[in-house]
């Protein structure tokens, strides 16, 4: 080796030994301002009598450890009865981000509420990781509603869903057949097979079964031990002008909402390349007449994803007893965040639980 590959190696070693001497009080400081890694606004800090709390509770589903939160609200008392919510976070997403902003908001009305990370996602177990299967995810959704329906305090007969991005395309999914919930609300609905399958906006329609042989081949190197990924993106590398150049909405603001303003380790856009098997022949709308239950289906108003929510509306045939509320000025990932918009959101939620559970 050359002297200056000599120097770099050591000043590497040195910065290394550095950042090692100070990243444990870093972190310690950061857990103790953060002990629950929620990275949304107005997120809880430390439990309080008297004030909505937080449980991170896990549970066994299908052989794999399933890590969630419980909100419960603030008084809450397991002598009492309480409606409750499950909350199925975005494709990518984690139970911290827009999934337990909602959760807090919603316990912040009175229900218990419970968002967990997706199977093989997040701070769940379950190999390989970043697996996304419409079973596994809509199983997530079940599950879910397994673990809180036995939760002291709360009334099984008085349970709803509430899905956002794609967990809301799983959540339509889950409610064809699980009757136990009595109620239940999309926000920025993703319907995750039709957008694996045709491109997003429709842009890939003369590529399908390209793809699906891709994916094909993606599934038999995963039997044979080797694990491929979609939809990889290194946040760091990713510059404010690559960023802009992005022509939709939806991942222009995704990359800026999951890679800069909500950041979390756990969180990331791949996925298995195999998933994309069961992915591309699936889709949230098939058989949604099922859904007899009442339904609202939130999205925002300029959203270039709209589309998806006014098709899954317009099929959902099941049920009288359904709303369709455009969040005016909204686009996809404006929904998840920006106050008035949440405001307005959360304010349609209280109606619509309200009067149904």
């Amino acid at each position: 080796m050359n002297t200056i590959g000599t120097t770099v190696m050591t000043l590497a070693a040195a910065a290394a030994v550095t950042a090692s001497a100070f990243a444990v009080p870093a972190q310690a400081a950061e857990k103790a301002k953060n002990p629950f890694g929620l990275v949304y606004a107005g997120a809880i800090t430390k439990n309080e009598p008297g004030k909505v709390n937080i449980h991170p509770v896990s549970y066994d589903l299908n052989g794999i450890k399933i890590a969630a939160n419980v909100y419960t609200p603030a008084g809450y008392s397991e002598s009492k009865k309480y409606p409750a919510v499950v909350v199925a976070h975005p494709n990518g997403g984690v139970k911290e981000q827009v999934a337990g902003l909602f959760a807090q908001r919603l316990a912040e009305l009175g229900y218990v509420t419970i968002t967990a990370d997706a199977a093989f996602q997040g701070a769940s177990g379950g190999e390989p990781r970043s697996k996304d299967v419409p079973f596994y995810r809509t199983e997530d959704i079940h599950g879910m509603a397994d673990y809180i329906s036995t939760y002291p305090g709360v009334d099984a007969n008085r349970i709803g869903a509430l899905g956002i991005c794609g967990g809301g395309g799983y959540t339509l999914n889950a409610a064809k057949s699980d009757k136990r919930f009595k109620a239940v609300a999309t926000l920025s609905m993703f319907n995750s097979g039709q957008v694996r399958r045709n491109g997003y906006m429709n842009s890939q329609m003369d590529s399908i079964n390209e793809r699906m042989k891709a994916a094909s081949d993606a599934r038999a190197m995963e039997k044979a031990g080797k694990i491929t990924y979609a939809g990889e993106v290194d946040f760091d590398a990713l510059t404010d002008e690559a960023i802009s150049k992005i022509p939709t909405d939806l991942y222009r603001e995704g990359m800026l909402y999951y890679g800069r303003t909500h950041r979390h380790p756990n969180s990331t856009f791949r996925y298995a390349a195999g998933s994309l098997m069961e992915l591309m022949s699936w889709d949230a709308v098939d058989g949604i007449d099922l859904i007899d239950m009442p339904l609202l289906m939130m999205a925002g108003s300029q959203a270039d994803s709209l589309y998806m929510t006014l098709e899954a509306f317009g099929k959902a045939t099941g049920t009288n007893d359904k709303e369709l509320y455009l969040v005016p000025g909204a686009t996809h990932i404006k929904t998840y965040y920006v106050p008035e918009y949440v405001n307005l959101e959360v304010a349609k939620l209280k109606d619509f639980f309200g009067k149904r559970l």
